[in-house]
């Protein structure tokens, strides 16, 4: 049995780096990649450590069911937020989204509607304006995009969105870790 994928798919779905699992198993880089290559077998004591620290047991390791992933998302999965005051509407498109390290939603801004303002942060955030015009605050400066427009930055500054117009505006927002 090839076990070096397995290994590998459960070192990536850790978040570690080849080095890092290294560190944490007290191997060696270049042993863990030729684990993961097939290219040579941990003992039975090696392979148990790395489970550990993996976070896998050996039943499920080797049970033969594998991992189904949610792939198609359908619009009942969907959950609204809205914020009369500020004048937007959310639709996180996958639930549990903020667990994952991207976020994708859909964002509806009333007529001189704003979203939120969030604080900085280590994120990355990715705009696609689906119709109407927006504003993107970022610290002191504005940066304004129309329908069919892409905006792409680094949160690293106190940032909002923002409606400055008569129509309302259609978003769609994709952000890494913790922005909303």
């Amino acid at each position: 049995m090839l076990i070096g994928r397995k290994i590998k798919n459960l070192r990536l779905k850790s978040g570690l780096t080849q080095e890092e699992l290294a560190e944490r198993t007290d191997l060696t880089k270049g042993y863990i990649s030729q684990i993961e290559n097939d290219i040579s077998s941990p003992s039975i004591e090696t392979f148990f450590v790395l489970l550990e620290v993996l976070g896998c047991d050996p039943k499920s390791f080797f049970d033969d069911q594998t991992f189904v992933q949610k792939v198609i998302y359908w619009q009942q999965d969907q959950t609204k937020f809205s914020d009369d005051q500020l004048g937007y509407q959310l639709r996180w498109l996958v639930p549990e989204s903020n667990e994952k390290e991207m976020e994708p939603i859909f964002l509806s801004l009333k007529r001189h509607g704003a979203f939120k303002t969030f604080e900085p942060s280590s994120s990355e955030t990715f705009l696609y304006v689906l119709s109407g015009s927006i504003t993107v605050r970022l610290g002191k400066k504005r940066y304004h995009a129309k329908s069919g427009d892409s905006v792409y930055y680094h949160a690293a500054e106190e940032h909002q969105l923002i409606n400055e117009s008569d129509v309302p505006a259609k978003v769609l927002l994709v952000a890494t870790e913790s922005y909303l």
